[in-house]
């Protein structure tokens, strides 16, 4: 093991005693120190990944921070500032504070430190200093750092909440340990022993604030490790807070306190060295202070940890629920704290936010009439510590309280619910009460989502539903989730709880108006909670999850008829999203397949809204106004169908009553100019194209029309989206998607989505959704407008696309992060007039050219193209015939074209091999949304 104090001891040794300029001992010094503390950091990373030691390996870099500020202050004190008889002034004390005071580091961890002097600076004292930092500048470390007095100390203190919480962690080094003591004592009594409720105040507001930035959910699936909710900053304002309301200096005092039972304390110790080993494995594989456990790093560190595929899971997949669960150990751990602060007055008593909008006026809580429970100031609470143990419905009867009385729970009930999740086991998980109880809470209109998050929060849900328990804190290695399996499912609840509320109806106009339609709302709710609970598994989740539902249904209390709509939309839940996204529902053939799956109008609208709430909780951005208007159109299409109607008369008017809203929104067209406008556009146009967007192309068609011009461009941000929209105007060919795809690429401009038009007279109107490079609108505007213009261009001819892609994207050039089996199908069934060809890998720039220039080479026309990207996936799905306007049916024809789509993959599939998954490139597994 390397000891770095010897080293550094043998550095000073052999510092060149000429070398009495401050230049000339950090040009020595600094090159022997960057040297030890490279061996250093070497050591501890070796360490780290033999024993599996986060904590051990934070103190381990504490330490040897500690030795080099020693040796730098005994150089700087031996060669440059000697004082041999120093007089009451010229004292000096080093203190670490902050992070560093705690005495565990990452690698890249800053260094504070307090310069503590008796009352004023000397020039013996201001000269120490000041070569100190220029040495520890040079090693180019980010140094915080203050010389001030202990009286400066205090009122620093007093005044400012960042300052004091560095104080309360201050560690002596070296120097004058008398001027350290008076320190820590006047903290104490003076700052310390009246101002805690001030201080958890404080904090609390600050983790409140860290945590909106960061991201509010502890189940984001790229999460900060640093000041992420349930990362290492939570825990450092645990401890915080604890040790000033307690007043102990070391966290194991924290159990004699009576904060933490023995139990809980071997949590947070086991929260603590977990999230120090990934935070450390992070900053030694990066090289730097990264915080953020990115879809890159989480590989990397997941091999560090030593995890592999296991149960249907891979090892990333497996490393992030380990950290997710360590996230809600911290979360529960917080719980504790806050619990135990009320109880001593240090923090004001919390009230449930979750009654918003309508919820806070038509629910007000009322008296509690429950045997085992009572109203504690105005949260649920247990009269007795064998509430659960003399009824285990109890554990679910908790919650069902919560809800019906709109009342929080009192952390000591949540505490011994956790502590008790032994009693959860067949007998209750079959008892009939408790699984009403639970269906009551399912489906309840006032806040479920809130509820079944306490519950799970917990432990209880994982335990009720063991197959729920299976995907707690589960991430799937995507870019298109936002949050684990879990969550999503909570949120999805939460979203349909609004529409069910009339919260969001003008949002969602189409899923709440149905929602007073159906009469299975009973099923809706277990099919919306089930319906991803089988993510995980080696098989198909959505047919895993429907044998889930079967058997679940009874459970719950769910008749027959109610089970099979349960199983029946979890089987079929993303049926709806991949039809109206990948699919030309212009096309008859289109309606009357999907309308062969739905088979009735009940379950078409119970898709209809599981649909819209599966896709509102993927994550910020995901919904668009777009993918609303496709389910609109995708719904009425089959509404005509199975309600027995004419499709075409249905879809006549629809399309009539469109254009008339829109002509609404045009007051200053005359009838003509409108009519001729109307006119030039097909039906699908005015079925999947939203009112918004139908106003900006008449207004920029209107204009370029005016002024003569043929082929013109415009373009917009779209902030919340993080996406920036171009559209395109150009008379029809078959390469025009090929050269519109090819000048984004060129351009660096990466496709995410896509809506293709062609006029009746022969123009295109496509709008091209690429995603947002830039943060601000101005640089992001400038970018458009860049590949705006390449694109005319290309469509003029003044530039040559392919040569142009060639250069910005070689053919080596490709994603590593993510592993996606390339997929295709060429299907004659799909569509009465065209082959559809559907394609599925990993998105990358310039892809879409790659595919669009693939087709045209093969004689093939686009006749429509529906482009879609979940997160790093792309499904693109082209609509062709041959030059003669037929569907290609020939079989050489079909595996000319299965060879040419598979080598624009060539990379990816050889990248599979590499990795030794043949497997999924011959048998790819089941697509998911």
């Amino acid at each position: 093991m390397f000891d770095a104090v010897a080293a550094l001891d043998k550095v000073l040794e052999n510092l060149d005693r000429d070398a009495r300029e401050a230049t000339q001992l950090r040009a020595v010094l600094v090159p022997e120190l960057r040297r030890v503390i490279a061996l250093g950091h070497a050591d501890a990373e070796q360490q780290l990944l033999k024993d599996r030691d986060g904590t051990a390996c934070a103190q381990r870099i504490s330490r040897l921070t500690d030795a080099v500020i020693r040796a730098i202050h005994d150089a700087v004190v031996w060669r440059l500032y000697p004082n041999d008889n120093p007089s009451t002034g010229e004292q000096l004390a080093v203190v670490a504070t902050g992070g560093y005071g705690r005495g565990k580091m990452s690698p890249g961890s800053d260094i504070d430190l307090l310069f503590l002097l008796p009352y004023k600076q000397t020039p013996w004292s201001e000269s120490v200093v000041e070569a100190m930092l220029y040495v520890l500048w040079d090693l180019k470390v980010k140094v915080g750092h203050a010389t001030r007095s202990v009286e400066e100390c205090l009122r620093e203190g007093r005044a400012d909440m960042t300052i004091r919480t560095s104080l309360l962690e201050a560690r002596f080094l070296f120097g004058a340990r008398a001027l350290f003591e008076e320190l820590v004592t006047r903290f104490d009594g003076e700052l310390v022993m009246f101002t805690a409720p001030e201080f958890v105040e404080a904090k609390l507001r600050e983790r409140d604030a860290r945590v909106a930035k960061a991201g509010a959910s502890r189940y984001l699936v790229e999460p900060n490790v640093k000041d992420g909710k349930g990362g290492m900053r939570d825990l450092n304002t645990l401890f915080w807070i604890a040790k000033y309301a307690y007043r102990v200096r070391d966290q194991i005092e924290l159990v004699k306190a009576g904060l933490f039972t023995a139990e809980e304390y071997r949590a947070f110790e086991r929260c603590e060295e977990f999230l120090w080993r990934v935070r450390c494995h992070m900053h030694f594989v990066t090289g730097r202070a990264e915080e953020r456990l990115s879809f890159g790093l989480q590989p990397r560190i997941a091999e560090r940890f030593g995890y592999g595929p296991r149960g249907g899971l891979s090892g990333v997949e497996r490393f992030m629920k380990a950290y997710f669960l360590i996230a809600k150990e911290v979360g529960d751990l917080t719980a504790i704290v806050c619990a135990a602060l009320e109880q001593r007055h240090a923090k004001r008593t919390p009230v449930l936010d979750r009654w918003i909008g309508r919820f806070r006026d038509r629910f007000r809580a009322t008296a509690i009439e429950a045997e085992d429970f009572t109203d504690d100031h105005g949260r649920i609470n247990l009269r007795g510590p064998d509430t659960f143990v003399r009824d285990p419905v109890n554990l679910i009867r908790l919650f069902w309280l919560a809800d019906r009385h709109n009342l929080p729970i009192h952390p000591d009930a949540t505490r011994l619910a956790n502590r008790s999740l032994r009693l959860i086991g067949h007998s209750l998980r079959s008892d009939g009460e408790a699984n009403r109880l639970f269906l009551d809470i399912l489906t309840s209109r006032n806040s479920p989502e809130t509820i079944l998050r306490l519950m799970n929060e917990a432990g209880v849900l994982g335990r009720f539903i063991p197959d729920f328990g299976r995907i707690v804190a589960m991430m799937q290695f995507n870019m298109y989730h936002h949050f684990t399996v879990d969550e999503h499912l909570l949120r999805s609840i939460g979203v349909l709880a609004s529409i069910d509320s009339g919260l969001v109806e003008e949002e969602h106009p189409l899923a709440s108006r149905l929602i007073d339609a159906i009469s299975n709302r009973r099923a809706l709710y277990v099919a919306v909670l089930l319906h991803d609970i089988a993510k995980g598994r080696p098989e198909d989740h959505s047919i895993a999850g429907a044998a889930i539902a079967e058997k679940m249904g009874p459970r719950f209390g769910l008749n027959l008829a109610e089970t099979e709509t349960v199983a029946w939309l979890v089987e079929h839940h993303l049926l709806m999203s991949m039809t109206a996204q990948s699919r030309d529902l212009s096309d008859p053939k289109t309606i009357e397949k999907f309308a062969g799956i739905v088979q009735s109008l009940e379950r078409l609208r119970l898709l209809t809204i599981l649909t819209v709430a599966d896709i509102k909780a993927v994550g910020p951005g995901v919904w668009t106004a777009w993918k609303g208007t496709l389910l609109r159109t995708l719904y009425d299409e089959t509404e005509v169908v199975l309600s027995g109607g004419h499709s075409e008369i249905a879809r006549t008017d629809r399309v009539r009553l469109i254009q008339m809203a829109l002509r609404e929104g045009l007051p200053d067209w005359d009838a003509g100019a409108f009519d001729a406008y109307a006119a030039r556009h097909n039906q699908a146009y005015w079925l999947k194209v939203d009112n918004a967007h139908q106003r900006k192309h008449a207004a920029f068609v209107r204009d370029l029309t005016e002024g003569g011009r043929t082929v013109a461009t415009a373009y917009e941000t779209d902030p919340f989206r993080g996406v920036t929209e171009l559209t395109v105007y150009s008379p029809d060919h078959p390469r025009l998607l090929a050269i519109v795809t090819g000048a984004c690429a060129a351009s660096g401009g990466n496709i995410v989505d896509a809506q293709i038009f062609t006029t009746t007279d022969g123009f295109a109107l496509d709008s091209i959704i690429i995603s947002r490079a830039f943060e601000r609108d101005q640089d992001e505007l400038r970018r458009a407008k860049r590949i705006t213009g390449a694109i005319e261009r290309a469509l003029k001819g003044e530039i040559r696309i392919a040569e142009l892609v060639a250069d910005r994207h070689p053919p080596s050039e490709r994603t590593t992060t993510f592993l996606v089996p390339p997929d295709m199908s060429i299907d004659n069934a799909l569509s009465s007039r065209e082959t559809v060809i559907e394609i599925t890998g990993l998105d990358r720039p310039g892809l879409l050219y790659e595919l669009t220039t693939a087709l045209s080479r093969l004689g093939l026309n686009i006749t429509s193209a529906h482009v879609a990207t979940f997160g790093e996936r792309a499904v693109d799905v082209f609509y062709v015939t041959d030059l003669t306007g037929t569907r290609v049916t020939q079989p050489d024809r079909h595996v000319a074209i299965r060879n040419a789509v598979m080598e624009v993959f060539a990379g990816d599939v050889a990248a599979l091999r590499a990795e030794g998954l043949e497997a999924l490139v011959d048998s790819p597994p089941p697509r998911e949304a």
